[in-house]
């Protein structure tokens, strides 16, 4: 595994329950501020093998970013995240100044 990948999946894995990362966040904190599309990868690629809570991870602006075809996983993400506390505002997208984490040792954007 390269070091970016390594330090993403960490990232990913240190997300406490009711918080939230954007996929820019986990890029930065892995060492690459324009990774966001990689930490898309890697979610996909190795949220089972390495029992990733890939739900955590949200869009910049707060949303969930299931694909058109894939509207049941957006759907599964969204329960996943409310039955960690997680409240989403009326237009869907959650309240980044409330939810956002911030690992310790990682300086984000």
């Amino acid at each position: 595994m390269n070091p970016f990948t390594e330090k993403a999946v960490r990232t990913i894995q240190s997300i406490p329950e009711g918080h939230v990362m954007t996929y820019g966040q986990v890029a930065a904190a892995a060492g690459n501020r324009r990774g966001a599309r990689q930490v898309v990868r890697i979610l996909h690629s190795m949220s089972v093998s390495h029992r990733l809570p890939w739900h955590r991870i949200i869009n910049a602006k707060g949303g969930i970013s299931a694909p058109a075809d894939a509207e049941e996983k957006g759907i599964r993400q969204k329960r996943l995240l409310l039955s960690e506390g997680v409240v989403f505002r009326e237009d869907g997208t959650v309240d980044l100044e409330r939810y956002r984490w911030f690992p310790p040792d990682a300086s984000m954007e």
